[in-house]
């Protein structure tokens, strides 16, 4: 399947995830070549294929990306009404998950506009003594460059999803 044709729909999915789920499985390579999964909140995807995430806690995801480019993005949407909905009508009428592959760039001092992106998005976190210790001073990122990506599939429910 081609990535183009399919990428509003991919992002679709993230911003379902992303509401839902709260989070990404980001999945590199260990240097002894088993998987390595980590949740990360704070990526964004842009409409070019590509995206950014802030690189602020992943300690592993880093080391591994240093030797080893590749990475597996898996978004779900964990959304109760829509599983609901689909569970009644025996459909999905929108895909639930998609798993986004490609190859992270260098760490780097986020643009002003990718802190705002980010800024905005936690905003009601603002006041807490979460948001201090762990995203007020949130800065370096890494782009991703998404090259292909599968469907999730649940069986005759997400049949003819991605056409």
């Amino acid at each position: 399947m081609e990535i183009g044709k399919h990428w509003k729909t991919i992002q679709a999915v993230f911003r379902e995830s992303q509401k839902t789920t709260r989070h990404f499985a980001v999945a590199t390579v260990n240097p002894d070549g088993t998987p390595h999964v980590t949740p990360i909140g704070a990526l964004f995807l842009r409409d070019d294929r590509t995206g950014f995430y802030f690189d602020q806690f992943s300690v592993n995801t880093s080391k591994n990306i240093k030797k080893n480019q590749r990475v597996c993005i898996l978004a779900v949407n964990s959304g109760i009404l829509s599983w609901l909905k689909s569970f009644f009508t025996g459909k999905f009428s929108t895909p639930p998950s998609v798993r986004l592959m490609g190859s992270a760039g260098e760490k780097r001092e986020g643009t002003a506009e990718e802190i705002a992106m980010w800024q905005n998005k936690i905003k009601a976190a603002k006041r807490t003594k979460g948001y201090a210790l762990l995203w007020k001073d949130m800065r370096m990122v890494r782009d991703i460059y998404f090259d292909s990506f599968e469907p999730v599939r649940v069986g005759e429910m997400s049949k003819d999803l991605w056409k």
